[in-house]
């Protein structure tokens, strides 16, 4: 397992500290409240930005995560929790999705866009719940003619009051299929965005679909639920494994930064040994959970046979490690950590979407068990 980067790839990571600036989440959240349409403007010259230095391109033709993609989303996660989550979503999983199971011209008109920072999407996916297992969707893809008519609810539907396009999942008698929606067609109704406990700069909102006509040009499949269904779940892990190193890397340096800087009984809090142990012990699962992050990520990149175990593993491990680092963060700084809008304030909140979004921790614990059992 290689962890070196050549020079194209760690420039990367230095470029996006360069792109993406320090308030970017700030600006962000302040955009929740008010037009949609200022949200969307500021959300595209990021994507703008992020094209520029390659960032959108990497991985999303091949589906395939990798150390060094793991590597940059870690920095972005850190600098913008929230503008990462909603990019990753509209050309990690999105676009993987349209690159893996599009037809040509659905792959000639979206992906170029997608890398291009130029366009945006969304995935519908979730109904009554976070968790998709062993349940089927009532959301429907009906055959009408030359295409489908699609009616249905969604909840949790990322980047959806300013994605472009909806990718739906949507049954189709036996099988699924995947509808690509355009949300000015009629019958789409975007409800009102979500008040989160975190992420709050990233839109979500829930969606209602009565009888949209989808042309058979912009369907995918019809598939067998659980070979579409288990690539898209692993490509969200990912992207939510990443989103955890972001936001342990940002609750453990303003930890240490409020350390370092300030004095209690005449001296840095520092350097008192409690709170210096209380720092080894971030810094030591941190380490930790990047090494296992970064081992999954290479193991799909080389398509080793553990590796959706592994991601299993890791999403487990990431996702619950960050809110204990946030955790540990917040003691750290104190009555500073109670007043809403710090990084380790906010990356407390949202470590907890990440641990139900996805597969949540609970059924990813019982893959990780089959998988043991399966060996027995």
């Amino acid at each position: 397992m290689n962890f070196d980067f050549d020079e194209k790839e760690s420039s990367l990571v230095t470029s996006l500290k360069e792109t993406i600036d320090r308030d970017a989440e700030k600006k962000l959240k302040y955009l929740r409240s008010s037009d949609p349409l200022e949200c969307l403007n500021l959300f595209m010259d990021y994507l703008t930005r992020l094209a520029e230095i390659g960032y959108l391109a990497i991985g999303v033709r091949d589906g395939k995560s990798s150390t060094a993609l793991m590597a940059a989303q870690e920095e972005l996660a850190s600098l913008s929790p929230s503008l990462f989550l909603s990019i990753e979503y509209s050309t990690r999983i999105f676009g993987s999705l349209i690159a893996a199971y599009g037809t040509s011209d659905q792959k000639e008109a979206i992906l170029p866009l997608l890398e291009q920072g130029r366009h945006v999407g969304s995935i519908a996916l979730t109904e009554g719940g976070m968790s998709v297992e062993n349940e089927e969707f009532k959301t429907t893809a009906a055959v009408s003619g030359d295409g489908f008519l699609v009616s249905g609810s969604k909840d949790h539907v990322i980047n959806g009051p300013m994605a472009e396009r909806i990718a739906v999942i949507a049954q189709s008698g036996e099988k699924l299929m995947v509808v690509l929606v355009r949300t000015e067609s009629e019958g789409v109704h975007l409800g009102e965005r979500y008040t989160t406990i975190g992420y709050e700069g990233t839109p979500v909102a829930p969606l209602r679909l009565d009888e949209v006509v989808v042309p058979s040009e912009h369907a995918m499949g019809p598939f067998e639920p659980p070979d579409m269904l288990g690539n898209l779940r692993r490509w969200e892990d990912q992207v939510l494994i990443s989103a955890s190193l972001g936001l342990m890397k940002r609750s453990f340096e303003s930890a240490l930064v409020h350390a370092k800087k300030h004095i209690r009984g005449g001296k840095p809090v520092i350097a008192y040994q409690e709170v210096g142990f209380k720092l080894a012990e971030m810094l030591t699962i941190r380490q930790t959970a990047q090494l296992l992050a970064y081992r999954s990520a290479w193991m799909d990149e080389t398509e080793d046979r553990e590796r959706d175990v592994l991601v299993n593993c890791a999403k487990v491990f990431c996702t619950e490690s960050a809110e204990q680092v946030a955790s540990q963060a917040l003691q750290i700084l104190g009555g500073n950590g109670l007043i809403k809008g710090n990084p380790a304030e906010e990356s407390y909140g949202s470590a907890k979407y990440l641990q139900v979004a996805g597969t949540s921790s609970e059924i990813t614990r019982v893959k990780i068990g089959d998988r043991v059992l399966e060996r027995v």
